[in-house]
Order: structure tokens, then C-alpha cells, then sequence
């Protein structure tokens, strides 16, 4: 991601209006990036250096990929592919952003923007487990945040999967597919109901709802429990939900829903007229896949409507 201030790649100043400025550069904003700087049009993306897929140590589930790519390498090929074509990749924060006359005005770490049309590709940050040095652990594949996309790299593996009630049912119930060793790990006794209970034990998933910490482990993570006994698991997996970026799209009066994730149409059109949301920040299945597809829906609406 370029961190340079000034003029952009096509030469024209940042004090003038952005066709499309892009909020946040994860696998949804470069790939929209692509496609608008291909379809012609001025476009900025901004991004704070925190998007998810960054966490991805390797993934095995992205198309087109089947010797598998790290998230770092995909998001570096994405950046690459968009500025190749004109778009203009910025390192920065977006502070605040206000519909206007013929527009958005963005105030940001690197000055104040104007664009006729802005995509919000904000994500989310996943809650997770307390754990020491838990980057090393995300990084060696010891801590996962979604067995959609790895649930395959865990056959026949001990699995725990640490949450509460129905979130952490779901999941554990999707991972008993690749595993018959699947642990629910909750800290009190009310986090799993009787029905919860009923609905593990038929699928011969465990239940442990006495967790008191994690802890590193040889080549994976072991649960100490309350009483002192340990658990030893090849992986856990954090079903503790997330917080869904969405403070920019509140902020200008778009709906969304009661968890936080911003509205769309078929067009990923927010409320606001002029807005667009893509990738994460939008309730759907947070797979780079559908990312793709989001960036490559709303972009091409985009640029229908600045050349009507």
C-alpha cells in the first residue's frame, strides 16, 4: 500500500473531487479499486492497515489459489492489480465522513477529500480469546476465526471451540463434520443451555463450561480448567463474535441492522444515496469470495451511475 501524500497515480491533486473514494483496503476495496480504475474512474482508497484477511497465515479456501496464499500475499497482488490501472492506494485514517452537495467530504489523517461516490469496505475486528502471544498463535494456524474457510485443514484434529450458546453450537456442529473431536469451552455453567446440551451430546461434541484460561501449548493450545485440569487441542476456534465498523455509515445516516452491519440493496447500495458497503461490514458469509463478488457488483453499479 503506497504512502505517499500529494498527487495520485494519474497525476491529478487530492484537493479535487475523487470519483469514488474507498474506505478500507481488504480483498473487497482493492478488488473494487480494480474495477473502477478499469472502468476509467478516479478512484482512492484509504486504508488504516488493519484489514482482516491480514490475519490470514494461509488460506486454501480462495479460487484460484490451490497451493494456498498467505493474507498479506493476496492483499499485496490485490494492491498491485488495482494501482496497475490507476487507482490510488493511500495509508490513513478516515476520521469523519458527511454527505454533501454532489458528494461525500471525508476529513483524514491525510487531509480533506471529495468524492462523488464512497464504498465503505470497513470489516470487522473478531473477538478473541484471551491467550499470551496470541499474533503467534493466529499466525500458526493454533487460533482460528473461521472454520468456513479452514475447516478442511482440521480433519481428524482435537478442536475446542470457545464461546457461548448458540454461536458456539453452530460452529461446533459445522467443525463436527471435518472432526468427531470437538470440545465447547464456556466459563460458567449458563452458557450453555439444556437444549445446547442436548444438541452437542447427539452429535457427540463435549461440553466443558468451567474454562479459566488458555494457555500455549506444544504445537497447539491446552484449556486449563477451574479445577486445575488441563485439555490439550490442536486448534481453537473463537466463536465470541465481532464488532462490525460501521461508525462511518452511522455517522451519515445509513441504516443498519440491530448487530451493527450496514443495510444494502441488490447493488450493495446503502441508505444513503451515493454509498456503497462491501466485504465484511455487510452480513453475509465473510468469505473473500463474496468480496469479490460484492466489490465486483457495487462497482459496476457505481459506474453506471457516473455516466448516466
Amino acid at each position: 500500500m503506497k504512502q505517499t501524500c500529494g498527487e495520485s497515480h494519474a497525476g491529478h491533486p487530492l484537493a479535487d473531487a475523487e470519483d469514488v473514494l474507498i474506505v478500507g483496503g481488504g480483498p473487497a476495496g482493492l478488488t473494487a479499486a480494480q474495477y473502477l480504475a478499469r472502468f476509467r474512474h478516479r478512484v482512492l482508497v484509504v486504508d488504516a492497515g488493519q484489514p482482516r484477511a491480514a490475519l490470514i497465515p494461509k488460506s486454501h479456501n480462495c479460487p484460484g489459489f490451490p497451493e494456498g496464499i498467505s493474507g498479506p500475499d493476496l492483499l499485496d497482488r490485490l494492491g498491485r492489480h488495482a494501482s496497475l490501472y490507476g487507482a490510488t492506494l493511500m495509508r490513513g485514517q478516515v476520521f469523519s465522513l458527511a454527505a454533501g452537495e454532489g458528494g461525500f467530504d471525508a476529513e483524514t489523517s491525510i487531509g480533506a477529500i471529495r468524492a462523488r461516490k464512497v464504498f465503505l469496505s470497513t470489516g470487522i475486528v473478531d473477538t478473541t480469546p484471551e491467550l499470551p502471544r496470541l499474533a503467534e498463535a493466529i499466525a500458526a494456524g493454533v487460533v482460528r476465526l473461521c472454520p468456513v474457510c479452514d475447516g478442511y485443514e482440521v480433519i481428524d484434529r482435537k478442536i475446542a471451540v470457545v464461546g457461548q450458546g448458540d454461536r458456539a453450537l453452530h460452529e461446533a456442529i459445522f467443525l463436527s463434520r471435518f472432526t468427531p473431536h470437538v470440545t465447547m469451552l464456556g466459563t460458567h455453567a449458563s452458557d450453555f443451555s439444556t437444549s445446547t446440551r442436548r444438541a452437542a451430546g447427539e452429535r457427540g461434541i463435549v461440553i466443558r463450561h468451567t474454562l479459566d484460561r488458555l494457555s500455549p501449548a506444544a504445537d497447539g493450545c491446552a484449556a486449563i480448567l477451574q479445577d486445575g485440569a488441563t485439555c490439550r487441542f490442536d486448534a481453537v476456534y473463537a466463536a465470541l463474535g465481532c464488532k462490525v465498523r460501521s461508525h462511518l455509515a452511522l455517522a451519515v445516516g445509513a441504516r443498519c441492522c440491530a448487530e451493527g452491519y450496514v443495510t444494502v440493496d441488490e447493488h450493495q447500495q446503502t441508505s444513503v444515496a451515493g454509498m456503497y458497503a462491501i466485504g465484511d461490514v455487510v452480513k453475509a458469509l465473510n468469505q473473500i469470495a463474496v468480496a469479490f463478488g460484492q466489490a465486483a457488483i457495487a462497482a459496476s453499479h457505481a459506474h453506471r451511475e457516473l455516466t448516466a
